[in-house]
C-alpha cells in the first residue's frame, strides 16, 4: 500500500511538473531555441536511447564516477579512522583541511588538466577531491565522538589493533559514516558533469556541450534529465551498500 502511494505521488509530481512547463512555454511564447517544449526533449530523450548516444556516454560518466567516488571514499574512510585516533596529528591537519575543502574542484581544473592530461583522468581527479572532503569529516568526527565503553571493553579484552579498527569502531561508526557517503554521492555526481565539461571528449557533461553549441536545447534539456535520473540511481545504490553493510554488521536503526 506504501509502494502504491508512493508510486502514485511520483507520477503525479511528474504530471504536475510537464503541466507547468507546457504552460509556461505557451504563455511565454518561447521557441525550442529558447525553452523547448516537453515533446520536443521527449523526442530527444528517444532519439539518444535509440541511437545508442545516451548509452556510450553514460557507461564513460559511470565508470569516471565509480573510480573517483570508491577510490575517494575508501581513501577517506582510512585516514579518518587513523586521524580520529590521532587528535593531536587531526589538530595539525585540520587547519589544512578546512582551507582546502571550500574550494570548487573545479577551481583546480586548470592544473589537473595540465597534469593529467585530457580524458578520463582530470574527471576522476575532481570526482576524488568533490568526494574525499565529507567522507574525511564525516569518519574523523564519528570516531572522536564514539562511546568510550567500546574502547574500554576492546582494552580489556586486549583486542588487536587490526580487529579494534575493523570490527569495533568501524561498525560503531558506520552509520554516520554513512551520511557523508550520500553526501559525496551529490558532490562527485554534480563535479563530474562539470568536470567532463572542461577536460574531456565524452561523458554526460561533454554531451550536453556539445548540443550546447549545436543550439539543440532539447538534447541540452535530454541530458540534464538523464542526469537527474542517474544521481537518484545512484544513491538508491549507495542506500542498498548501506543496508547491506548494517545487515553484515548486524545495526539496527530507528526507523
Amino acid at each position: 500500500m506504501k509502494s502504491f502511494r508512493t508510486l502514485t505521488n511520483v507520477l503525479v509530481s511528474i504530471v504536475l511538473l510537464i503541466v507547468i512547463w507546457q504552460a509556461i512555454v505557451l504563455i511565454g511564447g518561447y521557441n525550442d531555441s529558447l525553452l523547448p517544449a516537453p515533446l520536443s526533449v521527449g523526442k530527444a530523450v528517444l532519439k539518444l536511447l535509440l541511437d545508442g548516444t545516451l548509452w556510450t556516454h553514460l557507461q564513460v560518466s559511470l565508470l569516471r564516477f565509480a573510480a573517483g567516488y570508491f577510490s575517494a571514499s575508501i581513501t577517506a574512510i582510512v585516514l579518518g579512522l587513523l586521524l580520529g585516533r590521532l587528535p593531536v596529528l587531526w589538530g595539525f591537519v585540520d587547519p589544512i583541511v578546512q582551507v582546502i575543502r571550500p574550494v570548487s574542484p573545479i577551481a583546480w581544473s586548470p592544473f589537473i588538466v595540465l597534469w593529467f592530461g585530457i580524458g578520463n583522468a582530470p574527471a576522476i581527479v575532481i570526482i576524488f577531491l568533490a568526494a574525499f572532503f565529507p567522507v574525511l569529516l564525516s569518519t574523523v568526527t564519528a570516531v572522536r565522538k564514539m562511546d568510550v565503553t567500546y574502547l574500554k571493553v576492546a582494552q580489556n579484552l586486549e583486542i588487536g589493533r587490526y580487529h579494534l579498527f575493523s570490527k569495533i569502531i568501524l561498525p560503531a561508526i558506520f552509520p554516520f559514516i554513512a551520511n557523508g557517503l550520500h553526501i559525496a554521492v551529490g558532490t562527485s555526481w554534480i563535479f563530474l558533469v562539470s568536470g567532463e565539461m572542461v577536460g574531456a571528449q565524452s561523458g554526460l557533461g561533454f554531451m550536453i556541450v556539445d548540443a550546447r553549441n549545436q543550439l539543440r536545447l532539447d538534447f541540452v534539456l535530454a541530458g540534464i534529465i538523464f542526469i537527474g535520473l542517474c544521481g537518484l540511481l545512484l544513491d538508491r545504490i549507495i542506500r542498498l551498500l548501506e543496508r547491506w553493510m548494517d545487515k553484515q554488521w548486524g545495526i539496527i536503526r530507528e526507523s
